[in-house]
């Protein structure tokens, strides 16, 4: 019998090493060159601080490889209520960054609360799905699954980190789909942020997609009651959605939600838009091949807001061009899928669970990003797993990564329940 350590998905590490390694190189060409003497002090040193994050992260990951099985099943609820605690204590003494109240910080050393709760909430949520509880009480467990997910993302909306929140609410219908859960239940949950994006989009739109839903409930169930929900579902998100963005939110609220549909508008180019307009000139000038490492003129010449954070992409679009960003996506989408078919590989719902969250975890991620730097969502601050700048984020996903890939290492030790 092989022991547990020869059992590491090797194809996973290389290429979380590889997309960590892709990371570094654009934030190191977003940080130096031409763009340096555009650049704070503490931006100029991204780099560097990055690569010790990096070192500490293949610790951590590391070191997750190390927990058994049995263990962290047993810690779950306990990593969960410290994860809570962290949030709170954010909220009370924490340090505010970038409008956000999510930061904790020991002498000069400072982690991001919101980070580290996406561990404690997978963990319990895994550790909740393999709990004995009758096979009938399944739509419970999905209701405690939500609940677990909410409570920290209530605290994180205290926090003012709106991009978080939605990672925490995106992990819902994920985990509920991966668990077990009807269709048409998540289905129902889809509608609701699908339908609030069209009714931002344009009114008609959104009109038409109320029909949409209801042809699809109707061909998939026949059943007028799922018809009548999906389609009061969507009028009334729409209803709501159209409601607070005219007689709720402020109007500089509402500019920072609408600009992503027009960002190139007058009264959206030199303000809100801004970030967007640069974004679509760096990916657009990137061309099929790019302009080369520290060659791109948007990079260099400090255009684009954020570069080395949430816009991190566009970087890789300016200089690495399109074949760079195709590769890129392929490495994400390898990593995700190949998360994905470990979980199904083993027969025990903790694994399954944690480990299609982490899958979904990153996933969100990716697509809210992208969908951020090409224009197709609001800017909310969501960075890129392992190649935005951040030491919290990448020491989050990397225990994550860690732990998944622990799991499958000792599927072997798994019992049927705990």
């Amino acid at each position: 019998m092989r022991r547990w350590y020869q059992q590491l998905d090797f194809l996973s590490v290389f290429v979380w090493l590889c997309l960590c390694a892709c990371g570094l190189v654009a934030i190191y060409s977003s940080t130096h060159g031409e763009a340096q003497e555009f650049l704070l002090s503490t931006v100029q040193n991204s780099f560097q601080r990055q690569l010790m994050w990096l070192g500490i992260s293949l610790i951590a990951f590391v070191g997750t490889l190390l927990i058994p099985v049995n263990l962290l099943t047993r810690l779950a609820p306990l990593i969960y209520i410290s994860t809570i605690v962290l949030l709170i204590v954010a909220l009370v003494i924490g340090r505010e960054v970038s409008g956000a109240r999510s930061w904790v910080y020991i002498g000069p050393y400072g982690f991001q609360s919101s980070e580290l709760a996406k561990i404690g909430a997978l963990c319990m949520c895994a550790y909740l799905w393999t709990s004995r509880l009758e096979l009938q009480k399944i739509f419970h467990r999905a209701g405690l699954i939500a609940a677990i997910l909410v409570l920290p993302a209530m605290l994180i909306v205290l926090q003012n980190d709106l991009g978080t929140t939605l990672v925490f609410a995106g992990l819902i219908p994920v985990l509920w789909l991966c668990n077990g859960i009807p269709l048409r239940i998540v289905g129902v949950i889809l509608i609701f942020p699908i339908a609030g994006y069209l009714a931002i989009i344009h009114w008609m739109i959104a009109v038409g997609f109320i029909a949409v839903v209801g042809l699809v409930a109707w061909v998939g169930t026949r059943d007028f009651k799922w018809i009548g929900v999906g389609v009061l579902a969507s009028a009334l998100t729409i209803g709501m959605a159209t409601f607070a963005l005219n007689y709720v939110f402020q109007p500089y609220q509402v500019d920072r939600i609408v600009s992503f549909s027009n960002p190139e508008a007058s009264e959206f180019r030199s303000g809100v838009g801004f970030h967007l307009v640069q974004s679509k000139a760096a990916l657009g000038s990137g061309g099929f091949w790019g302009h080369g490492f520290k060659q791109g003129s948007q990079t260099q010449g400090r255009y684009i807001p954020e570069q080395s954070t949430d816009f991190v992409f566009s970087v890789i679009g300016e200089e690495w061009g399109f074949v760079g960003s195709v590769l890129v996506l392929l490495l994400f989408a390898s990593l995700i899928l190949r998360l994905i078919w470990l979980s199904q590989s083993i027969e025990h719902p903790f694994a399954t669970c944690l480990i299609c969250g982490v899958a979904g975890l990153f996933l969100i991620h990716v697509v809210i990003n992208l969908g951020m730097v090409l224009g197709l969502l609001p800017v909310i601050g969501i960075p890129l797993p392992f190649f935005s700048y951040g030491g919290s984020a990448l020491l989050t996903n990397s225990i994550l990564l860690g732990l998944a890939l622990s799991i499958y290492m000792r599927r072997s030790e798994l019992s049927l329940y705990r």
